[in-house]
């Protein structure tokens, strides 16, 4: 995987790889390498948690969670969008029931705060085209930083509120 170090304390270590095993699979066999990314930050993040949630139930039914979680943020249901699956597809291929994988996906949506179009686990290429990621608010207004004065962009940028400096 490629990228910033995904730091996971060392008790979570094993349940981490299980997952991650699960997810790079999943990923090279059914979505692509930026899904894998992200759903694997997901999996590190979800081991950071005190405590883990990951600790108790099957690595896949997490995994199936992970997924879900990030597909949801990223319109993988949605027939427009490449990739794209049916959620019932999803929860077949890691063999669990619909209800286990969209609970265990409530779950981490609600233990993570992750709502739809949520840049921090919106995909690299879909970035651009997600408006939350690039609202500001100044003065007391929200505005969209890409139309915002060269100033104000290098300053949201340096606070970590928009992805990259655009052009």
């Amino acid at each position: 995987m490629k990228g910033k170090s995904l730091t996971v304390p060392n008790e979570m270590q094993d349940k981490y790889n299980e997952i991650t095993e699960i997810l790079k699979n999943f990923c090279e066999e059914n979505l692509n390498e930026e899904y894998e990314f992200v759903c694997c930050q997901l999996n590190a993040a979800l081991c950071r948690k005190r405590p883990s949630p990951l600790v108790k139930g099957k690595a896949n039914t997490w995994a199936c969670g992970i997924v879900h979680a990030i597909g949801m943020v990223n319109f993988l249901f949605d027939v427009s969008q490449k990739p794209t699956m049916k959620a019932k597809e999803l929860y077949n291929k890691f063999g669990v029931s619909e209800s286990n994988g969209s609970s265990k996906s409530k779950q981490i949506r609600d233990l993570m705060k992750i709502g739809v179009f949520d840049p921090k686990w919106t995909l690299p290429s879909k970035i651009n085209d997600n408006p939350m990621a690039w609202m500001i608010m100044v003065n007391g207004l929200t505005i969209d930083a890409r139309y915002a004065p060269r100033e104000i962009q290098e300053e949201a940028f340096k606070l970590g509120l928009i992805p990259y400096l655009p052009e």
